[in-house]
């Protein structure tokens, strides 16, 4: 008797796995350098703290927006094809029948099994078959702009609250270098995971995300510093 394999691919998590991870990473990177530059114009800690919540908010709610906008763009153009695909199939099955089976003949099947795969597939259902072989359309990776904006603004938060707790309990006259060490240690851990649950190299991941954010982050402190020296 035998037994059904099943793969659970890492492919699968793309979709919610790209929000998550952007969305945590500008939350850590942005609200830190906007505290990191403010904390270096300014040294009154409730400044520093309503900046942070600010570009918190601010941050969660761009991030989403942005999200939802690009990805539903992406939804529109697939529903575009898909609809173009379906007035083939009404009105050129035959053709549409032969662009299937020549897909298989391409990858190395002959061609009197890749025209009866393609009956069979034409059966079942031809849309999903012609979208999955000809645009590339899963349903793992159908755009889907609502779990994608939804992803991208609490991940954001979640990833701001970090260098937003430092300020609550860091000593003022340490907040910068506390709060530039936490977040890196936070952007480190963020890329390692990232990395893990997608299957990806982690040390490659966090030395990544970490540089990135080093840079990010001694940018805006050097800005702050010239405008705190400034004033």
């Amino acid at each position: 008797m035998s037994r059904l394999h099943h793969e659970n691919h890492l492919v699968s998590r793309i979709g919610w796995l790209r929000a998550a991870v952007l969305g945590a990473n500008d939350g850590i990177v942005s609200t830190a350098s906007l505290i990191v530059g403010v904390a270096s114009a300014s040294s009154e800690s409730s400044e520093i703290l309503v900046a942070g919540v600010a570009g918190m908010v601010a941050g969660a709610m761009s991030m989403a927006a942005g999200e939802y906008v690009s990805v539903s763009s992406q939804s529109d153009t697939e529903q575009a094809d898909l609809a173009r695909e379906t007035q083939e199939l009404a009105t050129q099955p035959e053709a549409e029948r032969e662009e299937l089976a020549r897909f298989y003949v391409n990858r190395g099947v002959e061609i009197e099994l890749a025209e009866r795969v393609a009956d069979q597939l034409m059966k079942n259902n031809a849309l999903e078959a012609h979208a999955r072989h000809e645009l590339g359309l899963s349903e793992i990776t159908t755009a889907r702009p609502v779990v994608a904006a939804l992803t991208s603004a609490l991940t954001f938060a979640v990833g701001a609250m970090m260098p937003l707790g430092m300020v609550l309990v860091a000593p003022s006259h340490i907040l910068v270098m506390a709060v530039s060490i936490a977040s890196l240690l936070f952007l480190a851990l963020l890329g390692a995971v990232g990395a893990r649950a997608g299957g990806a190299n982690i040390l490659k991941a966090t030395v990544r995300v970490t540089f990135w954010g080093a840079f990010a982050m001694a940018l805006t402190a050097g800005i702050g510093a010239l405008f705190g020296s400034a004033g």
